[in-house]
């Protein structure tokens, strides 16, 4: 399935997702909204076409590169960046937050290696087709959580808002990192799981939370990954589907299900106790939640990725009783 690079679909949905995004937040957490976009921040010295980018650029350099390194590990590096962007540009608007991550994305990625620039050739926006081709290669199969089609909707997103970043090295890059990806409990999906199609975002988007809710209960005390990727994974799917991508998201339908199968059942006996998150009012909207996070703390990106996947989602649901049910308990995914 092709898509053109400039999909009307995201440019109609972008103002009416935010507004209704902010006034729906607006009403569970208190927060000074302001204008200015991470992404426009003065973090480097940069041409205004140049900082625009600087994120997506760093975020698909390392993509890319990843499979090079820690596929894994550094693939969550290079998402945390895209997702970083979009997080900031559509969703944290308070400057001093935005400062804030700024300063985080800085010290942790943006001097490394992993991000570090790739030569000048010319792109070829066409060739993001491919993401999506190997994606959907191996679609029905649950593939680490998820994360092969995670990262792949980050790429695609940030592809079309920079199509001249969509270079051979780039492209392909990302592709190997798809491929990457292994089997992670794989389990025959329980019949009786059958979430709405992708592309009725609202549908998805209650649909995804409720199970995020209920997985963050179920594993207190196991950490929060299961409840994370459940918001990450689905979104992935939902947002696919909302840039046209349709038949790429429906390609990962079973293997959603399998995920959804997995974190219906629980703690497995194998599964590793991990500390939960201390309880706490504060949230990624806040200056406050990012202000007191120290400058080693961000680890290999979940805290970016993950307010990312639950705003877009809240904004998405349009509905205040499943946001505020999963509302209560979300200090213990950020």
């Amino acid at each position: 399935m092709k898509s053109a690079p400039g999909n009307p679909r995201i440019l109609r949905r972008e103002f009416t997702s935010k507004a209704s995004a902010i006034a729906l937040l607006s009403t569970l957490t208190p927060i000074q909204f302001a204008g200015t976009s991470l992404a426009e921040s003065n973090v480097e010295e940069s041409s205004p076409a140049e900082s625009k980018q600087r994120l997506l650029k760093l975020g698909l350099n390392a993509l890319a590169r990843s499979p090079e390194m820690n596929y894994f590990a550094d693939g969550h590096r290079g998402a945390a960046l895209i997702s970083s962007h979009y997080l900031c540009s559509d969703y944290v608007l308070d400057d001093q937050a935005q400062t804030r991550i700024a300063k985080l994305l800085d010290l942790n990625y943006a001097s490394t290696k992993l991000c570090r620039d790739y030569p000048e050739q010319d792109p070829d926006p066409q060739a993001i087709q491919k993401i999506g081709d190997a994606l959907a290669e191996r679609g029905d199969t649950l593939l680490q959580v998820g994360h092969n089609a995670i990262f792949a909707m980050l790429a695609i997103k940030a592809f079309r808002l920079t199509p001249d970043l969509a270079t051979p090295p780039r492209v392909e890059g990302v592709c190997r990192l798809i491929r990457k990806f292994t089997p992670w409990r794989d389990i025959a999906p329980d019949p009786s799981i059958e979430p709405p199609p992708f592309s009725d975002e609202v549908a998805s988007a209650r649909f995804i939370l409720k199970e995020a809710s209920g997985a963050i209960d179920r594993f207190v005390g196991f950490g929060q990954g299961f409840s994370g990727h459940m918001m990450t994974f689905g979104h992935a799917l939902v947002e696919l589907a909302s840039m046209g991508d349709e038949e790429w998201a429906e390609s990962c339908r079973q293997a959603f299900c399998k995920y959804v199968t997995v974190t219906r059942k629980g703690p497995a006996k194998d599964d590793r106790r991990i500390k939960d998150h201390a309880s706490t009012n504060l949230r990624p909207l806040d200056a406050e939640y990012w202000q007191k996070r120290s400058d080693r703390s961000v680890g290999i990106g979940h805290v970016f990725k993950y307010p990312y996947a639950y705003y877009d989602l809240v904004s998405r649901a349009g509905d205040c009783e499943i946001t505020r049910e999963i509302e209560k308990k979300a200090w213990h995914v950020f």
